[in-house]
């Protein structure tokens, strides 16, 4: 690899970084609370900025200013080290999807791109159990123990989601499978076989929302039961990493959706515009395409939080096991069938 390759490939790295970090976080910060204020009739932020929208710039430098505090008996090399094991997973994802079309749509292509996401994923469960562990507190090591066995059970029905436009497709590699989908909108695979691939779509954006401990599935963070759940010992940017780790796993969630279901990329104009000879234009029509998706499925994770009330813990670890992984296995055995009649 020469220099101008380590470049190119540096620039990618530190702009999808800065993407989601500097404009995915701070945007859904404001986002989601003037969103949840117009659902329950409320003001919201309007203070910092026109519409408050410089209220996550405040935020930031009331975080970076409070006292960092740890409890006495904290083990602390994990207490210091759970922060990084969660945050910087979260900021990962975004270096296997596809984001526009060319060889400079994506930061890197693997194989099993599709696969190597979900194992990104999956870390952050190590970050909120350690929070839990070594606060040496009971509250958090409850919250500890319930994100550990809900992420783990939905991972389940993730992986199983995730292999149903993989095999729609024939690969698993991100970039291959939206490219499979872009001859036509009719293409996504959420309409492929339809109705059938409609309901692996559906389990796909309730999976998302426990995957990220979202709301009706915020169990580890239920304020009512757990104080404030694995980051209640955790305060200044030690409890901002986990805030901003957050966001960063539901625009991976939802970037992921979009490129498994939903064609990635792919709208009017982008292929004509790439095989015209066009590709700067096409990459930014991709870009603009890419991100209108996932901002509206960032969208449906605020209104489904101002809208459902949280289940009982033993009701969301039912509808996982009872529910949601037998679904997701007959949805793959049904366009597995119906792939077969079509060929």
């Amino acid at each position: 690899m020469d220099w101008k390759s380590v470049i190119v490939m540096l620039v990618k790295v530190l702009g999808a970084q800065l993407f989601v970090v500097a404009g995915v976080v701070p945007i859904m910060i404001w986002a989601e609370r003037r969103v949840v204020a117009r659902i329950q009739q409320r003001v919201g932020p309007n203070r910092a900025g026109p519409l408050g929208i410089l209220q996550p710039l405040a935020d930031f430098v009331k975080l970076v200013m409070k006292e960092k505090i740890a409890p006495a008996e904290a083990d602390r090399g994990l207490y210091l080290l759970a922060p990084l094991v969660c945050g910087v997973p979260a900021f990962l994802g975004m270096l296997v999807i596809p984001y526009s079309v060319g060889p400079h749509g994506y930061v890197t292509r693997i194989p099993v791109s599709a696969l190597l996401v979900l194992a990104i994923a999956g870390v952050q469960v190590y970050g909120l159990f350690l929070a839990g562990w070594a606060s040496r507190s009971k509250y958090p090591l409850l919250s500890a123990l319930r994100s550990s066995a809900q992420m783990i059970s939905y991972e389940l029905a993730l992986s199983t989601l995730v292999l149903v436009p993989a095999l729609m497709a024939g690969s698993l590699d991100l970039a291959t499978i939206v490219e499979r989908q872009q001859v036509g909108i009719l293409d996504w695979h959420v309409f492929h076989y339809f109705p059938l691939a409609v309901l692996p779509f559906l389990l796909m954006v309730i999976t998302i929302h426990a995957e990220t401990n979202r709301t009706p599935f915020d169990l580890p963070e239920a304020e009512a039961e757990l104080v404030a759940g694995f980051h209640t010992e955790f305060s200044s940017m030690r409890f901002a990493v986990f805030f901003m780790a957050e966001y960063a796993a539901m625009w991976n969630m939802s970037a992921l959706t979009v490129s498994l279901y939903l064609g990635g990329w792919g709208g009017p104009g982008v292929g004509m515009l790439f095989s015209g000879g066009h590709a700067f234009a096409a990459f930014i029509i991709g870009c603009v395409y890419f991100v209108a998706k996932c901002a509206a499925l960032m969208l449906l994770f605020v209104w489904v939080r101002g809208t459902l009330p949280r289940l009982r813990y033993d009701q969301l670890m039912s509808f996982s096991w009872k529910g949601l992984l037998p679904a997701a296995l007959l949805s793959m055995v049904l366009i597995a069938v119906a792939m077969t009649f079509a060929s």
